[in-house]
């Protein structure tokens, strides 16, 4: 039952997609840009919903009250495709920073297009960094927008260890705005690289922001530990759980670490 749960949500899932972005098109298009958030938000909520009816998964996202007003950038962990659409229906308006050929595929780049996301170049990591930093100050000058960005880069195992990367160092320090640390293990219900969906609740919470303004060291020890601190606290509640999803090696060896008894 979990292979054909999984399947059929995966086709409909997939299928979902490119029906809305065909039959929103002209809507979405013709709009002006805060309205036309409307089809990509609406398009999350369904998918949500999908993956609750038919792979049996529920989605619990706390902590909204954290989210301070205009511009501030959201730091999520990196699990799982589902991270990348879960958040943005509870922020005014996100923007990404994207690898430039996502904006070459038909349909899908012309959406991203319209939402005026950043597109970066891969090669020189420094000159990519320092053209994000002016692209991304120049947008949020024109309007007050919520930066979304993996501190990690690369989806990474639930569980496994932490590995900050420096880009969220910089543009935190060069925007001078907030960083709103988000915790969840998706990557236990929704794994990387595989096309099984394991029934469950997953549970993600934005954390208190971080001001701006901290040293580079400081600013660094908050976001991984307090990011790592509740993301240990939700990895032990989803290994509690009636009935909990399997356990990665990177998980039961996080659980280990932490004293917590492992599902048999």
């Amino acid at each position: 039952m979990l292979y054909v749960r999984s399947l059929a949500f995966n086709f409909v899932f997939y299928v979902n997609l490119i029906v809305q972005m065909i039959l929103w098109t002209p809507y979405y298009f013709f709009s002006p840009r805060h309205r036309a958030w409307f089809v990509p938000k609406f398009w999350s909520h369904t998918s949500m919903w999908l993956y609750d009816k038919i792979a049996g998964t529920k989605s619990e996202i706390t902590g909204q009250e954290n989210l301070p007003e205009g511009s501030f950038i959201l730091a999520p962990k990196h699990q799982s495709f589902w991270d990348a659409i879960a958040f943005f229906p509870f922020l005014q308006d996100p923007i990404y920073i994207l690898k430039r050929e996502l904006t070459w595929i038909p349909f899908f780049g012309w959406y991203i297009l319209k939402m005026r996301m950043i597109p970066v170049d891969r090669g020189s990591r420094s000159k990519a960094l320092k053209a994000v930093v002016a692209a991304t100050r120049q947008e949020l000058a024109r309007n007050p927008r919520q930066l979304i960005i993996y501190p990690e880069g690369t989806r990474r195992a639930p569980g496994d260890e932490p590995a900050y990367k420096y880009g969220i160092v910089e543009l935190y320090t060069q925007l001078g705005i907030p960083v709103v640390p988000v915790a969840h293990v998706a990557g236990l219900y929704w794994p990387r690289r595989k096309f099984l969906r394991y029934p469950g609740t997953i549970k993600a919470r934005f954390l208190p922001p971080i001001p701006a303004g901290l040293g580079k060291e400081e600013f660094m020890e908050r976001l991984i530990g307090e990011t790592e601190a509740a993301c240990d606290q939700l990895l032990i509640e989803a290994s509690q759980a009636p009935n909990p999803p399997p356990m990665p090696p990177t998980a039961v060896k996080r659980l280990r670490e932490l004293g917590s008894d492992t599902p048999a």
